[in-house]
């Protein structure tokens, strides 16, 4: 079982910076992807950025150049740091590590979420 717990969420205005953490306790493979989702009320989840492991990262196009995910292996946090925030960031912003399945085949995932962290953006 693995546990996540967020931190950092609260209210900025628009153009100003926030970081969000992510710490993750429990059985975590050493091999892994965590990664930042938000949700708005009404709207779909999506991905804001992901990192593996080994420090790959991806993005989504609607942040890109404004924030930036990291990760500390030794403390299995995940960070992200938030610049040049807009309204349209605004939303709940939950953690996800994603490893091997125990339980399944060998290709077999398994998610885990935080409960999240809520994010408001001020114009």
């Amino acid at each position: 079982q693995v546990q996540l717990v967020e931190s950092g969420g609260g209210l900025v205005q628009a153009g100003g910076s926030l970081r969000l953490s992510c710490v993750a306790s429990g059985s975590i493979s050493s091999l892994n992807t965590m990664a930042w989702h938000r949700q708005a009320p009404g709207k779909q989840r999506e991905l804001v950025a992901s990192i593996t492991n080994g420090g790959t990262t991806n993005y989504a196009d609607a942040v890109k150049g404004r924030f930036t995910i990291s990760r500390d292996n030794a403390k299995n946090t995940v960070y992200l740091q938030m610049n040049s925030l807009k309204p349209e960031d605004a939303a709940v912003y939950r953690c996800l590590l994603t490893q091997r399945d125990s339980s399944g085949y060998y290709w077999s995932t398994k998610n885990y979420w935080g409960p999240g962290t809520q994010v408001t953006v001020s114009s």
